[in-house]
């Protein structure tokens, strides 16, 4: 597969906007790679194009791939941000997420990662069947007594057709009511705060200087190129990508010289609720002036109008030109970025 990755990139060398400011190997499990396998996609990178001095280099890794050497291996290949699937240290959790790992291998990893890399990011789901609170504090309090420098958390999402969704259908796993996945995002921010993290973008946080360079380039609505079957990529301006999502497929197409992706062109409405979802979920908010040059005066009235309700409700407010969500609405931000669209 690496190979059909170096040759994705040397077909798409067109694409590569200079200098790349970030590289991040994700999706399905790229820890499957060896340390050599990602040093040659490194250096077909840096064959194509320009890269930024601190170039961000980050690998998806799982607790039950992580071992000494391994990270070694990572560290000489360029890699220099690792980020930890550890979901929780909770084993009824992890079963219930069919998650190959225990809370047992996940401290182990952590101990390892932290010992070989300054830069790194692990993360928790919350919202978990059974959990409550205080377990949920239980889980945070774990995971910052290694002071991270980032953590992601999202609120857990039941996939269509995986186990946790058959026991859920019939009824043998109950899901908790919103309510208690509210407090449980609420806690986590007010924890997160408490020790000295950023809240940069709805579910990330970080220390001072570590937030993610990857994050904020994609929350901002800055051009990337996605190498691999299922990738997605976008040119910043209005055209999206993706490629097949079967590797055989994706594997033959490569082999003839062929692209394998399909592609839209997002209209100006298209891109306006878009940087309407992508803004209010960071800590910049909507940048009404953004809004007038871009998409016209027009869009930037109905903005205001479509915010006036939640100003009201002070689940908005204007912080100068930027439109921001409030700390105690946070957790209502998609349905609150809904009304602002234009539909």
């Amino acid at each position: 597969m690496w190979k059909a990755l170096k040759n994705e990139l040397f077909q798409r060398t067109d694409e590569l906007q200079s200098p790349i400011e970030s590289v991040y190997f994700g999706g399905g499990s790229p820890s499957l790679l060896n340390a050599e396998e990602i040093q040659n996609i490194m250096d077909r990178i840096r064959n194509l194009v320009d890269v930024n001095p601190v170039l961000e280099v980050t690998l998806e890794v799982n607790p039950d791939d992580v071992s000494a050497a391994y990270l070694k291996g990572l560290k000489a290949a360029g890699v220099n941000r690792l980020s930890l699937g550890v979901q929780s240290f909770i084993d009824r959790d992890l079963t219930l997420m069919n998650r190959a790992h225990d809370s047992a291998q996940s401290l182990q990893a952590l101990e390892e990662v932290s010992t070989h890399f300054t830069n790194y990011s692990l993360d928790l789901i919350y919202g978990m069947p059974y959990s409550n609170n205080a377990e949920w504090e239980q889980n945070l309090e774990t995971a910052l007594s290694f002071t991270p420098p980032h953590v992601s958390s999202y609120a857990l999402t039941v996939e269509p057709k995986t186990a946790l969704d058959h026991q859920v259908k019939k009824g043998e796993v109950l899901l908790l009511p919103e309510e208690a996945v509210h407090e449980h995002y609420q806690l986590m921010i007010q924890k997160m705060e408490d020790k000295g993290y950023v809240n940069y973008e709805f579910s990330n946080f970080g220390k001072p200087g570590f937030s993610s360079v990857n994050n904020q380039n994609y929350w901002n609505g800055k051009p990337y190129v996605g190498i691999g079957p299922a990738a997605h990529s976008y040119d910043g301006v209005s055209i999206r990508k993706w490629n097949v999502a079967n590797n055989l497929l994706y594997l033959k197409a490569i082999e003839n010289g062929k692209l394998p992706s399909e592609e839209e062109k997002l209209t100006k409405r298209d891109r306006y609720n878009e940087y309407v979802m992508t803004g209010l979920r960071t800590i910049e908010g909507i940048s009404l002036e953004f809004v007038e040059s871009t998409f016209g005066s027009t869009y930037a009235k109905y903005l205001e109008a479509q915010a006036a309700r939640q100003l009201e409700t002070q689940d908005l407010y204007w912080d100068g030109d930027h439109l921001k969500i409030a700390k105690s609405a946070k957790f209502l931000t998609d349905g609150l970025a809904a009304n602002l669209f234009k539909v």
